[in-house]
């Protein structure tokens, strides 16, 4: 098991604050740094929230979330130069480029996209202006520049070093006028998953990302919404089908035991949909099985 330590990241700038800003709590309220020997690395408070949409860019909160990402790389940095495994728990998807900023401030990596939509919208075909269902496109260098080239670093991560697995939101995104995914992305559908079976899938997405040119290893990002609905009905934006606890552990678990793996966040789940606790321990469970090793 890894030398982990966990950062609170309960931003929903890129969203709106429905619940899924409980995630960290409710995960560590669960057990997850005990179960994991984790210590806890502080927590990165958000800006303030403003609802309406930014004139120039189309988008939510972009300056706030633009300054959050700095700061997130902050924490996240100090874990890395102490030699420990960064595990972010958000807060919505757009906390993806604070931990993508702290690795491009050191060399170039891949990304491991765990996630139930591509989330590669630009700002003009994004119904409510969410970054969270842009935060890939943004990470890739594609969208409104106070995101898309953080620092003056971007892209965050290059095409060519992203491998988004799981996802099932093709037929959705392409109605709603989404930009395609580049070619040089390397997309791994639910439905090619399912082909494959979990473990070749993630054992081939794992070679990909050390198969490439960002050799310093690979950030994994689980929006849990990669989970089959019936299984995690508690995310705010829901789709049918998706990946078993077992599928989901088993990827998690491959490519963590790669040694490549930098770090993890985990974003999405919304604790307020799940009264009674029962999903809270369960993804508990699921993250800390991940850190266990290879199937």
């Amino acid at each position: 098991m890894r030398n982990v330590a966990i950062i609170e990241a309960p931003s929903v700038l890129g969203l709106r604050p429905t619940g899924v800003e409980d995630l960290p709590s409710a995960l560590l309220g669960a057990g997850l740094a005990e179960a994991l020997g984790a210590r806890t690395a502080g927590r990165v408070e958000p800006p303030p929230y403003h609802p309406k949409r930014d004139a120039v860019t189309g988008v939510l909160n972009p300056d706030g979330i633009a300054a959050y990402s700095a700061a997130l790389a902050d924490a996240v940095g100090g874990v890395l130069d102490g030699g420990r495994f960064p595990l972010v728990l958000g807060g919505d998807c757009s906390v993806l480029l604070g931990n993508l900023l702290a690795l491009r401030r050191r060399d170039r990596h891949g990304l491991l996209f765990l996630d139930g939509h591509t989330d590669f919208y630009q700002p003009e075909a994004e119904p409510a202006g969410e970054v969270a269902s842009m935060e890939l496109a943004l990470a890739t260098g594609r969208g409104p520049r106070v995101l898309a080239d953080l620092e003056g670093r971007g892209p965050l991560v290059r095409d060519e070093d992203v491998v988004a697995l799981g996802f099932r939101d093709a037929e959705e995104s392409a109605a709603s006028g989404m930009q395609p995914l580049p070619d040089a992305l390397h997309a791994m559908e639910l439905d090619t998953v399912r082909a494959l079976g979990a473990a070749e899938a993630a054992r081939r997405a794992v070679g990909l990302l050390n198969g490439g040119g960002a050799g310093a290893g690979y950030w994994v990002h689980l929006d849990v919404d990669v989970l089959d609905d019936a299984l995690m009905p508690a995310v705010d934006y829901r789709q049918p089908d998706g990946l078993s606890w077992q599928e989901l552990e088993t990827i998690l678990r491959t490519a963590l035991a790669s040694g490549a793996a930098v770090g993890l966040d985990v974003a999405i789940f919304n604790p307020r949909l799940d009264p009674d606790g029962t999903l809270t321990r369960r993804l508990a469970d699921c993250l800390a099985g991940a850190f266990g090793g290879e199937d």
